[in-house]
């Protein structure tokens, strides 16, 4: 293989890396750029010039179902509660219509289409009831080609949906992991979160999920809850893994404007953030002690099972292409080279119920042109791949960076890399540079050192709503 070409680097904004950052928790960069950096097209360009140019031979399918059965507490997510049968019959009918125009733009190139990874999200896809999953494989399916059975495909649940019908049509389908949000097995910790679930409940649908044998089930704790000490974490460790999960995920707690604990919680700052790094310190030294590796800040696996030996369709939030996301539904991402897109995106009741109405009342025509986007340039393609490989557990390979990009990490990201040296966040081995067990815990704070100012800009210019 040839030595990449060297370029001088490029010329592009460098966000403030070297201040101390106030806390550990600023921003879980799941996908980049965030959604509120997105901005409405008046002309969006249409899906079959977009995707011309795109790999076709290696695609994700991601469905957005935005309803829950109730809200919880933390949740900052594009969804609504308690939607009736005629309003979810009404979005599949929409999502089918949008899957189809989908499927023409993609089939313009003339080139076979396949879909590798494939996630049912949310919301909670299981809010839908087992017919309504049904008719969301058949789209999957039938009208975008995705073959459910062969592809890595991932579906997100809740205790309250894992009934035992619509947990067969996933089996039946072939789903391939199954995510469940417990986040604490204590109800009083779950009270807390403005989650009203009982223990009985949660065993009871776990049960359920073992019982259909997925290759891998997750399962979401939380903590930071108000009262959350490390001796009632460890309750919910051993709960959850008495399961024996292949994955569990532990999340700090965030409290986002326009959610149910953005005016209940009390601590300071500072307490909070000792209490957060204190419990996942201890949380991540349990499961790793209990046969688990660690592979990102929130993301643990149980060694010798399909979730380490199959990594690349696992999970449905860590987005891990530069392109080739194909969203559907209301809220939902996709990825090609040159733009990320979406529909509009809100929080707040009232204007998620306005976005899901205008979305089913959507002409057709409409869903062959990106709406809601931002477009991507080469130095934010750079900043994503940094982001998608630095805060994973393998780390990212300094030469692959050159290769593909023919500039040099260290020239374009200098003042991150030495302020990151400097605090033994980060280090290098081998060529490659990954993260260090502190520097893990500081990830939700590394990863917004990345962001360009553009990116900043247009987030802090988002009104929440």
């Amino acid at each position: 293989m040839n030595a990449p070409v060297l370029l001088p680097a490029p010329s592009f904004p460098v966000p403030s890396a070297d201040a101390d950052p106030e806390t550990p928790y600023e921003q879980y960069v799941y996908a980049y750029p965030h959604q509120k950096a997105y901005r409405l097209l008046e002309d969006g360009p249409l899906l079959g010039d977009l995707w011309s140019g795109e790999r076709l031979d290696a695609l994700s399918l991601y469905a957005h179902i935005p309803f829950c059965e109730m809200r919880c507490g933390f949740c900052n997510l594009f969804t609504r509660t308690g939607a009736p049968e005629e309003v979810t019959g009404a979005f599949l009918a929409t999502l089918e219509r949008q899957a189809r125009v989908t499927r023409e733009a993609l089939e313009a190139k003339g080139e076979p289409i396949r879909f590798t990874l494939a996630a049912f999200g949310g919301g909670t896809p299981t809010y839908l009831t087992a017919d309504e999953l049904t008719r969301l494989c058949d789209i999957s399916e039938n009208i975008m080609g995705a073959d459910l059975k062969a592809a890595s495909w991932s579906v997100e649940t809740s205790p309250a949906t894992a009934t035992a019908d619509r947990i067969a049509v996933l089996a039946e389908r072939g789903a391939t992991r199954l995510s469940i949000g417990v986040q604490s097995f204590l109800d009083e910790e779950a009270r807390a979160a403005v989650r009203p679930q009982k223990r009985a409940e949660v065993e009871a649908s776990l049960a359920r999920l073992k019982e259909a044998e997925f290759p891998i089930l997750n399962i979401d704790l939380i903590y930071g809850i108000d009262g959350q000490t490390e001796r009632t974490f460890r309750v919910s460790l051993d709960a959850a893994l008495a399961w024996e999960p292949e994955e569990i995920y532990l999340y700090p707690l965030y409290v986002r404007p326009l959610t149910g604990l953005s005016t209940r919680h009390a601590k300071t700052l500072q307490d909070w953030n000792d209490q957060r790094l204190r419990l996942y310190r201890y949380g991540r030294d349990h499961l790793l002690s209990a046969g688990y590796e660690q592979t990102s800040m929130r993301v643990f696996r149980r060694t010798g099972t399909a979730a380490v030996e199959d990594t690349d369709g696992s999970s449905i939030s860590e987005y891990n292409q530069q392109a080739g996301m194909v969203g559907l539904g209301v809220g939902a991402r996709s990825f090609t080279t040159d733009l990320h897109y979406t529909t509009d995106y809100a929080v707040a009741v009232p204007e998620v119920r306005r976005i899901i109405d205008d979305y089913i009342a959507t002409p057709t025509d409409r869903f062959r042109r990106a709406q809601w986007a931002f477009r991507m340039d080469d130095a934010e393609r750079r900043r994503m791949y940094v982001l998608q490989h630095l805060l994973e557990s393998t780390g990212m390979r300094t030469t692959a960076y050159a290769q593909r990009f023919t500039t040099r990490f260290e020239d374009d990201f200098g003042p991150q890399l030495d302020f990151l040296l400097k605090r033994n966040w980060l280090r290098e081995n081998g060529g490659t540079l990954g993260l260090t067990p502190d520097g893990m815990a500081w990830a939700d704070a590394i990863g917004p050192m990345f962001f360009s100012d553009r990116v900043r800009t247009d987030m802090t210019a988002y009104q929440d709503r």
